[in-house]
């Protein structure tokens, strides 16, 4: 509901690479080539830090979640599923 759709889902894997520009594990909130919109699970609020891709497979990013609301305009939203 955050992003206005009715539906989301992961992008398939084959199209990760020709939407994004980057490849599998590479993918990051932040520094991108094109501007996606950001959505931020609440349940992050809370922490100091939160792990994130840094754009390279295998290369993560330590981040305050309100430093990555501000860098990447992120929304934060309710975006987990309950099983």
């Amino acid at each position: 509901s955050a992003s206005g759709n009715k539906k989301v889902e992961l992008l398939p894997l084959k199209e990760v690479l020709p939407v994004t520009g980057y490849i599998r594990g590479g993918v990051s909130p932040i520094g991108t080539k094109k501007k996606f919109p950001v959505y931020l699970d609440a349940s992050a609020q809370p922490h100091d830090r939160i792990s994130i891709s840094a754009g390279t497979r295998g290369l993560q990013c330590l981040i305050a979640p309100g430093d990555l609301v501000k860098v990447t305009g992120a929304t934060w939203a309710n975006v987990g599923t309950e099983a």
